[in-house]
């Protein structure tokens, strides 16, 4: 269970950054649920990312561990957010 924790760190943390860009994003925002499903994509695609780099966690479960994995998963759940926003955005002009 221990290997998995960082992964749902960084789907919940990805979940709350994709509704956190929502509600800064008025315009752009997909509603509470598909900011969510966005933000959960987009949380597991940033901590994955920072992992491939070199800046993601090893596995380990230490605070920093755990801060890197809310912040991978908040910031790339907040951006997954804002890009389909803005293309969801753009498609309806």
């Amino acid at each position: 269970m221990e290997e998995y924790l960082p992964l749902i760190i960084q789907l919940v943390s990805g979940a709350v950054g994709g509704n956190i860009a929502g509600s800064l994003m008025k315009n752009s925002s997909l509603g509470t649920l598909w900011n969510s499903v966005a933000g959960i994509l987009g949380g597991g695609l940033g901590g994955s990312l920072l992992s491939m780099i070199g800046l993601g966690t090893d596995g380990g479960m230490d605070l920093s561990g755990i801060v890197g994995s809310i912040a991978g998963g908040g910031v790339g759940g907040g951006v997954v957010m804002a890009i389909i926003g803005i293309i969801k955005k753009a498609m309806n002009k």
